[in-house]
């Protein structure tokens, strides 16, 4: 096959990768392992927003490519595709309309729900409020925010505002609420409900990654996702805060 056709695949594979949510070493090992598998060297720079690959062919010419991420997510099933399609072409390398074939059917696999995201959502601030000493009352409305808050999110996310606005608002809404249902029902803890409600907004899968890209010695792609956590840390935390220093004005 041609280096141009392999590199094309390893690169679609890589970006596959890193928009689901892939650290920067494993992107950088599945395009290496697809490049070998058709007997080519290849050198590969991967950091959160991009992917600059450069093959050396046969006649030891250089074939370079770069793909620009511009989003990202987290799907630990695409990720698990592609490992597979990867060690499947070391196994019995495809030619290159049966790997496209096989990456276009990858790109379009199947997600869960909204509905069954939506309940996700929901159950993960119920039980997380029971984790931090929250009450079951706690818990419930804790549950009811979290899904309101994942329906908001979807829907700023797809109008295109700043990241640090969508996640400030978020916090905004989770405190607020808390707030209000606290002055309706003594019997709620803001607290704990907020404690329960914001773990759905946590980047842990960026700080994860972010931790381990440094340790592979990664480390633009490293302190990149580390930043991009602390940023949302930081917005979310801005918004809960706004929003319980106008509750206590309006108190005093």
């Amino acid at each position: 096959m041609e280096s141009k056709k392999v590199l094309e695949i390893a690169i679609d594979a890589g970006q596959l990768l890193l928009i689901s949510g892939g650290e920067a070493y494993r992107v950088e090992e599945t395009i290496e392992k697809i490049c070998g598998s058709y007997g080519l060297k290849c050198e590969c720079l991967t950091i959160a927003t991009g992917i600059l690959v450069s093959i050396i062919d046969k006649d030891d010419e250089k074939v370079t490519s770069l793909k620009r991420i511009k989003q990202r997510s987290v799907d630990l099933h695409k990720i698990e595709l592609i490992n597979s399609f990867s060690r499947e072409l070391q196994e019995n390398p495809l030619e290159y309309e049966q790997a496209k074939a096989k990456l276009k059917q990858i790109e379009n696999a199947p997600i869960f729900s909204f509905k069954v995201r939506l309940f996700c959502a929901a159950m993960s601030s119920f039980v997380y409020t029971l984790f931090f000493n929250g009450t079951i009352y706690d818990a419930i409305v804790s549950a009811f925010i979290g899904l309101g808050i994942y329906i908001i999110l979807d829907k700023i996310s797809k109008l295109g505002f700043f990241q640090f606005f969508q996640f400030f608002f978020s916090g905004f809404i989770i405190g607020g609420i808390s707030i209000i249902v606290e002055a309706l029902l003594p019997f709620v803890n803001k607290n704990n409900v907020i404690a329960g409600a914001i773990m759905i907004l946590t980047p842990g899968v960026a700080i994860t990654n972010g931790i381990k890209d440094t340790l592979y010695g990664d480390f633009i792609s490293g302190i990149a996702k580390l930043g991009e956590a602390i940023l949302i840390i930081s917005a979310i935390g801005a918004g809960i805060g706004t929003a319980l220093s106008l509750g206590l004005g309006v108190r005093l």
